[in-house]
């Protein structure tokens, strides 16, 4: 799941040498946190956050093949 977050956000960003995919496991939640650029956050987020969505429907509907809810966290 690192690499679908990743690839996407390479696709979405300026700087695609600076993402970052940081993953947070636990024991039926797992974090996915990527690593952005300041200027490129809103990017990935989008206006109003549909892109964020979106990569989020993505992430849910991989999970069952991992047996783990998996959660998208975009820091800024």
């Amino acid at each position: 799941m690192r690499e679908i977050v990743e690839t996407i956000a390479h696709a979405l960003v300026d700087q695609p040498d600076l993402v970052s995919v940081a993953e947070i496991g636990g024991m039926h939640t797992s974090i996915r946190e990527p690593g952005l650029a300041k200027a490129d956050v809103g990017k990935v987020i989008g206006k109003q956050g549909p892109t964020a969505g979106a990569l989020r429907t993505i992430l849910s509907g991989i999970s069952p093949r991992t047996r783990k809810r998996t959660v998208l966290k975009i820091v800024e």
